[in-house]
């Protein structure tokens, strides 16, 4: 898969190093029963809820669920066997912008620029992964969960344009794609991130 997103978009070529790691550390998460944690802001916030939309449901592959969770599922309660057929595996992760209550209490009451931190705090467990995604690399916001992730030796991952500004020291990879204008690297965001959920997808779902 990201063979195929750098042949699409040459200029990722400069990534790819930095994909193949993401995409290993987020086989691992999910082979640990964790899930991911995923914030930005703007554009970010957005592209946060896109990759759960990926995750969570089926992408390229239609992810049925398999015989031994039906069979355990409708020993559970039989009537839930007739919403099977329409349900699909999903892979767990949370956009924390998505957080409509908390955020706005919590921007409200203590601090803004601690929002995703407090979520991170609140949500993570040491399976998990943070991804922060930040155009610039230095949005305080992300920085600050990151921060917060790290603490709880979590293992981070972050989008960002060509500088990685100051995720990139904070992250165990950093996917830094070849721009710099904040519209540029959103462009360039999307391909690398549907290439991870491809290929993590395709990990767990190959037919």
């Amino acid at each position: 898969m990201i063979e195929a997103c750098i042949k699409r978009y040459p200029g990722l070529a400069v990534c790819k190093g930095d994909m193949e790691k993401a995409v290993e550390i987020i086989i691992a998460c999910y082979e640990n029963k964790g899930k991911l944690l995923i914030c930005g802001n703007g554009g970010s916030s957005a592209d946060s809820e896109h990759i759960v939309g990926e995750l969570m449901k089926g992408f390229l592959k239609k992810r049925p669920i398999s015989e031994t969770q039906r069979t355990q599922m409708v020993s559970n309660f039989q009537p839930v066997a007739g919403l099977l057929n329409k349900l699909q595996v999903g892979l767990p992760a949370i956009p924390l912008p998505a957080l409509t209550g908390l955020n706005s209490a919590y921007c409200n009451d203590v601090d803004p620029e601690m929002v995703y931190a407090q979520s991170v705090l609140a949500l993570a467990r040491t399976e998990d992964v943070f991804l922060g995604i930040s155009t610039s690399g230095n949005s305080k916001n992300v920085v600050n969960a990151a921060m917060v992730a790290r603490s709880l030796n979590l293992a981070v991952i972050t989008l960002t344009g060509e500088s990685g500004g100051a995720l990139r020291e904070l992250s165990d990879v950093c996917i830094r794609v070849p721009a710099s204008e904040t519209y540029q690297v959103q462009e360039l965001h999307l391909p690398v991130y549907h290439a991870l959920c491809a290929s993590v997808e395709a990990h767990f779902f190959d037919e």
